[in-house]
């Protein structure tokens, strides 16, 4: 099987599919109110809004790679501000975060295959610099972690 489809596959099961270790990102973010995605509870350090910030920030990132920038840290920053609570708004980082994947899906798929193995361009601290293959898979684990941490903060708000 061609990189570009094992790669698309796998972030596609990760996002709306039924991966085996539990619900799929998508599926647990639509069990988060607006008023849960901004709570930020007693010794949490982000609010669910702030990680699902996150989540879109390095996901954008990894499309900036792909499409031959030099690594940084994302440039909405790596850990925006979420604001003042705001159903809207919500819906609207919800919004982005599908489409900040629809478009990484597109790039991937159309992505050369003889380049999942070259180097990404430059680095950034504490970052050792990989292969565009590693990259993708990197995010898929990225957004595994930070849907079980949505997942914890909701049980603790709910």
């Amino acid at each position: 099987m061609e990189i570009s489809t094992q790669l698309s596959n796998d972030l596609t099961e990760v996002l709306q599919g039924n991966p085996w270790y539990g619900p799929s990102v998508y599926k647990t973010i639509e069990q988060v109110s607006f008023e849960a995605a901004f709570e930020k509870p007693p010794g949490s350090v982000h609010s669910i809004a702030g990680i699902l910030l996150h989540m879109i920030s390095w996901t954008e990132e990894v499309i900036d790679r792909m499409n031959g920038l030099p690594s940084q840290v994302p440039s909405s920053g790596d850990w925006p501000d979420s604001g003042t609570p705001d159903e809207q708004k919500w819906q609207n980082y919800v919004s982005d975060l599908k489409l900040v994947n629809v478009n990484l899906l597109g790039i991937i798929q159309n992505f050369p295959e003889e380049q999942w193995t070259n180097q990404v361009i430059g680095t950034v601290e504490n970052d050792p610099g990989t292969t565009f293959d590693a990259l993708v898979k990197g995010l898929i684990q990225h957004h595994i972690y930070h849907s079980g941490q949505i997942s914890l903060l909701l049980r603790i708000i709910d």
